[in-house]
């Protein structure tokens, strides 16, 4: 596990190209009907979309030109990478809470026991 410092600075450097969603590659016909994809040759692809859950839950989709299609993937990936160091952090900090909550604070007064009659 990254030290709190490492994931925080990783985490910076993440969310320059992170992306949210999920890929899939579909193959199509063309709009050419003399073109073999509408008979017995292969379809034409494969095309890159993403989809991801926008507005409402409503889920949502782009196409992705070949020229992106890497950058997209890192992207994406770069967002996974995101959520698994965000969990470790939140880990962390619920330790250093946990941790402060069993320190007495420096300001506090220590207890004074109270005779009972």
């Amino acid at each position: 596990m990254a030290t709190r410092d490492q994931a925080l600075k990783k985490l910076r450097e993440l969310a320059e190209t992170m992306l949210i969603g999920s890929t899939s590659e579909t193959f199509r016909t063309c709009g050419n009907p003399g073109c073999r994809c509408h008979s017995t040759g292969p379809k034409h692809g494969p095309h890159l979309y993403v989809s991801y859950r926008g507005e409402h839950g409503k889920t949502s989709g782009y196409y992705v030109p070949k020229a992106l299609q890497q950058a997209v993937r890192n992207g994406l990936e770069a967002w996974a990478e995101f959520h698994e160091l965000a969990k470790q952090v939140a880990q962390q900090n619920e330790e250093l809470l946990r941790s402060s909550a069993r320190k007495p604070s420096p300001n506090s007064k220590p207890m004074r026991r109270t005779r009972r009659s």
